[in-house]
C-alpha cells in the first residue's frame, strides 16, 4: 500500500484557469542509461512546438491560486527497470506552486519508487520567467555546498536526480484533467543568492533528456488514487510498448489474478503514449488490489523483459 505523502492534498476536481497547452517537443537526448555528457544533452534541445503553445509564466498561471493549491503536479521519481533506473511520476492535485520542489525531496507515495533528489538541498518555490523557449524555471539552492556532489553520489545518479527535477517542473499543469504529453521545453536554471551555480555537479540550464532513454517505458498515472466504486472505473497512464500493447492484470491481497487484459496506446516506437484501460469492477469484490501494467514482451523472455508499474488500490 502506498504511504500518505507529506505534501499530499485531497484529490479533487480543480477549477480551470486560464494558461495555455503546452505540446511534446522533441527532447533533448542521452545514452540508453539515461546518463549522456552535459554536451549530449545541450546539442539536441528541447523546443517550444510554438510560442503560442508554450505554458504562461508561472506568475501568471498561479495567479490566486498558490495559497489554495491549484496545480496538477506530476513528481518524477526513480524505479528500476529492466533497462537499468529510469523515472516514473505520481500525480497529486491541488498543489500550490511552493510544494512543488518539495514533493521531490520528501520523496514517493508508492513504495516501488525512490527519489535521488537530497532533502534540504532546494529552497521550496519555483518561478517560470518568460515562456516557452524564451523562459526558464529557476530553483533557489539551498547552500553553496549543494553545488557538487554529495559523497556517496555518482555521477549518473546526480544526472538523474536533475532529470528528476526538470521533467517534474515541466509538466506542472493547471485544469481538471491531467494531460500526460503536455511539457514545456523551458530549461531548469539553478540559483544561490541570484547567480547561476551547478547542481550536485550538473550545469545550470538543464534541459530533459529524451523520455525513451530517461523515463520508464510503462507507467500508470490515473484512476486508482480514491477507494474505487460503482461498475466500472478508468485507469490511465502512458507507454512504448510493441504494438502499442499494454497487457494489465488485477492482483488480489494474496497476488492471484482476479482479472487481466490488455490497452491500446496510441502509439509507440519514438514517444511515450497515452493507454487507458476500462476496469470492470462487478468482478472485484470489497477489498484491496494491485493494478499491474506491462510492457509487451515479444521477445518471449529472450531479451531484457518488460517493464512493470503497479499500484495498490481499494474497491468499496
Amino acid at each position: 500500500m502506498r504511504r500518505p505523502h507529506p505534501r499530499h492534498r485531497m484529490r479533487r476536481a480543480i477549477p480551470t484557469l486560464a494558461v495555455a497547452a503546452l505540446a511534446l517537443g522533441g527532447l533533448a537526448g542521452c545514452g540508453d542509461d539515461g546518463t549522456s555528457d552535459a554536451e549530449d544533452t545541450a546539442s539536441d534541445t528541447a523546443s517550444a512546438t510554438a510560442s503560442d503553445t508554450a505554458s504562461a509564466p508561472a506568475s501568471e498561471a498561479t495567479d490566486g491560486a498558490e495559497a489554495a493549491g491549484e496545480l496538477l503536479v506530476t513528481p518524477f521519481y526513480v524505479g528500476e527497470t529492466p533497462h537499468g533506473p529510469r523515472l516514473f511520476r505520481e500525480l497529486h492535485a491541488g498543489v500550490a506552486a511552493t510544494d512543488v520542489v518539495g514533493f521531490l525531496m520528501d520523496g514517493p507515495e508508492d513504495p516501488d519508487y525512490a527519489t535521488l533528489v537530497p532533502a534540504g538541498s532546494l529552497v521550496d518555490g519555483t518561478g517560470l520567467a518568460g515562456a516557452g523557449t524564451d523562459g526558464a524555471y529557476t530553483v533557489e539552492i539551498a547552500d553553496a555546498s549543494w553545488t557538487e556532489r554529495p559523497a556517496g553520489m555518482s555521477a549518473a545518479e546526480a544526472k538523474l536526480a536533475v532529470q528528476q527535477l526538470v521533467w517534474t517542473l515541466q509538466t506542472v499543469q493547471t485544469g481538471e484533467d491531467y494531460d500526460p504529453t503536455a511539457i514545456s521545453a523551458a530549461p531548469v536554471e539553478f540559483l544561490l543568492d541570484g547567480e547561476q551555480v551547478d547542481y550536485l555537479g550538473v550545469p545550470s540550464g538543464a534541459e530533459a533528456q529524451k523520455e525513451l532513454n530517461v523515463l520508464a517505458l510503462v507507467n500508470v498515472i490515473t484512476g486508482l488514487d480514491e477507494p474505487l466504486s460503482g461498475d466500472s472505473a478508468t485507469v490511465g497512464g502512458v507507454a512504448s510498448s510493441f504494438e502499442a500493447t499494454v497487457p494489465w492484470q488485477v492482483l488480489d491481497a494474496d497476488g492471484a489474478d482476479v482479472t487481466d487484459s490488455f490497452a491500446t496506446a496510441e502509439g509507440w516506437l519514438d514517444h511515450l503514449y497515452p493507454w487507458s484501460a476500462d476496469l470492470d469492477l462487478s468482478v472485484l469484490e470489497p477489498g484491496e488490489y494491485t493494478f499491474v501494467a506491462a510492457t509487451a514482451d515479444p521477445s518471449d523472455g529472450e531479451g531484457p523483459g518488460p517493464t512493470v508499474d503497479t499500484k495498490a488500490f481499494t474497491v468499496e
